[in-house]
């Protein structure tokens, strides 16, 4: 199943044509319709394996049930299987297919992510926030190939050199200091026998893009000399060319996204919300199908039913390979337009494990898929590499840190990262620690006797930043907390080190939220001087924390990793902190 793709090269704004991976029919062309398959993905994420907990399903009626699903090599069957029901196919994802990963994969630097796309046969995949996790220069090397180093760890430590990536990056919103794209802005791809007359000729063009907040989700540094330019308006400006260009079908592919309150594959975009709608609003009703990402959730919506003059759908298919969205687009070639559109998720279910450990029962009303072997083998290969980093002990703790739940939300899991952070930080004269609970990834599950292994602490943070302590005034130490509302209500709150309380009052207007702050029971002093420690996400900004910015006197120290694992190793069982550190003292 390897890629029969061309390596395709960075350069940006033009259009990239691909040949038809189909094999031509020996009948005669006719000028009928042509259906072309798409396999819709998203926020693939580094799952090379199985996801480790069933996945929650609404059915469209309502019903819930829980199915254990995920893994390349089951994705990869289920891929297979969808592109063999048309003749023509082609498989887009919407972004995050790396970054935010699991450490099988992560720990490589993503490279056996992109090694099982690849395999997978992916064509298309449009930046998302997480592609620039380690930095655009990082992110032109997993296009590229190569083993030039751009982070702390090491690339090329099983494939050397690492190949790159054999689909194309699209980036077209992403723009280089000199106006280029970092990546094309589009591609296009084409089927049918020009021998046979080309009647049955068809192209697809697809429009790849990230959402315009990026750089406040990414390390400021990692985005430095980019410019992210408005979704709608990039979408319709590239209309015209794909129509000079003489394309029969147009996909846009954008990692933004929508909630809903239905099921994963109820048409109605019942309760439809979220920062994509208003875009959509905004795009070109030529545009025939929207793949999208993000959010996370599984959704088919028909867009018409929000905006009757935009007929597309708009699909997502979730989280980490579960699903795959199987999409239908027939076009009639005479006419050089799609006339009907359908599309359904496909929960990809594999195999999983009971909570005893038992082989789980799979749900009849879901394909059962065997993993593809050649890419079972693939991530057998990089399993073996991680399982020594990943089965090292680091400590123990007093009970389970449950998933970290929303950002605005105070956990035991965040507070315990906090207080190591300060204590892996208190020769550079560290007061106080914050952690923004948007950067904890799951939670922490020991074994029976407490132990908790290096890969459990990185799978919670798997980014690789390091740990920095500057000086705040009192007064932008304020201004930093009040940084954590807008005019909705929290943006998220952080996770604080002991000793630090804060009461905040959301019935105030914004920029006097923050009603009392103090440390060791003693009131910030607006005019004292305080060391305060923060991964290196928040140091440059990130999550929109500008007053990090204006810190002095800084500090790098470890990686947070390291700061974790010496923490946990300083008593026998490391107790789990309680909540209560932050106060919403808000009037009923």
């Amino acid at each position: 199943m390897t890629s029969t793709l061309p390596r395709l090269s960075g350069i940006a704004g033009i259009a990239l044509v691909l040949s038809a991976c189909a094999t031509v029919p020996d009948s005669p062309a006719t000028s009928g319709p042509v259906t072309v398959r798409i396999v819709g993905l998203n926020d693939f994420h580094g799952n090379l394996e199985p996801l480790n907990r069933p996945i929650r399903l609404v059915e469209t009626g309502g019903q819930e049930k829980r199915v254990y699903a995920a893994g390349a090599a089951y994705l990869a069957s289920a891929v297979e299987q969808t592109r063999t029901q048309s003749e023509y196919s082609l498989v887009i994802a919407a972004g995050d297919l790396i970054g935010g990963s699991p450490l099988v994969s992560s720990i490589f630097l993503d490279e056996p992510a992109i090694g099982a796309m690849n395999r997978l046969g992916l064509d298309f995949n449009a930046v998302g926030n997480h592609e620039f996790d380690r930095g655009w220069k990082e992110l032109k090397r997993i296009q590229q190939g190569g083993c030039e180093k751009n982070t702390l760890r090491e690339p090329c430590v099983v494939e050397n050199p690492y190949p790159g990536a054999d689909f194309q990056f699209l980036a077209a919103n992403v723009k280089m200091p000199d106006g280029t794209t970092l990546f094309p802005a589009y591609g296009i791809k084409r089927f049918g026998a020009e021998e046979n007359g080309g009647a049955n000729e068809v192209s697809v063009g697809v429009i790849g893009l990230t959402l315009e907040d990026t750089p406040t989700l990414v390390t400021p540094s990692g985005v430095a000399g980019l410019t992210f330019a408005p979704e709608a308006a990039t979408i319709n400006a590239l209309i015209p060319e794909l129509e000079k260009a003489g394309v029969d079908a147009i996909v846009v592919s954008v990692h933004q996204g929508l909630y809903t309150e239905v099921g994963y594959n109820d048409k109605s975009c019942g309760g439809v919300s979220g920062p994509l709608v208003e875009i959509l609003k905004q795009v070109d009703p030529r545009v025939d199908l929207v793949i999208s990402g993000h959010t996370h959730r599984a959704y088919v919506c028909d867009f018409s039913t929000i905006d009757p003059e935009r007929g597309f759908l708009v699909t997502s298919a979730g989280y980490g390979g579960s699903m795959l969205t199987d999409i239908a687009l027939t076009i009639d070639p005479a006419l050089g337009e799609v006339i009907a559109a359908k599309a359904d998720n496909i929960v990809v279910q594999s195999v999983g494990t009971d909570r005893d450990g038992n082989p789980a029962r799979p749900d009849p009303a879901h394909t059962q898929y065997e993993p593809d072997p050649e890419i079972a083998a693939y991530v057998a290969r990089y399993v073996a590499a991680s399982k020594e980093a990943a089965e090292r002990p680091v400590g123990r703790i007093s009970g389970e840190a449950r998933d970290p739940g929303p950002a605005t939300e105070e956990t035991p899991l965040g507070n315990l990262i906090a207080d190591a952070q300060l204590h892996g930080t208190r020769e550079a004269g560290a007061q106080m620690a914050f952690m923004n609970n948007s950067g904890i990834r799951t939670g922490l599950a020991p074994a029976a006797d407490g132990s908790i292994s290096y890969g459990d602490i990185y799978a919670v943070q798997p980014f690789g930043n390091t740990l920095v302590t500057m000086t705040l005034t009192g007064t932008q130490l304020l201004a930093l907390l009040e940084q954590q509302f807008d005019d909705e209500g929290f943006v998220q709150t952080f996770s604080p080190s002991q000793g630090f309380a804060l009461a905040y009052d959301m019935s105030r207007p914004v920029g006097s939220r923050v009603v009392s702050v103090a440390l060791d029971g003693q009131p910030i002093d607006t005019d004292a001087s305080y060391r305060v420690t923060m991964n290196s996400f928040l140091a440059a900004g990130g999550d929109s924390f500008t007053v990090f910015t204006a810190g002095t006197d800084v500090v790098t120290g470890p990686l947070d990793l390291d700061a974790m694992e010496e923490y946990l190793r300083a008593v026998p069982i490391r107790q789990l902190p309680s909540v209560g550190r932050v106060t919403d003292v808000t009037p009923e």
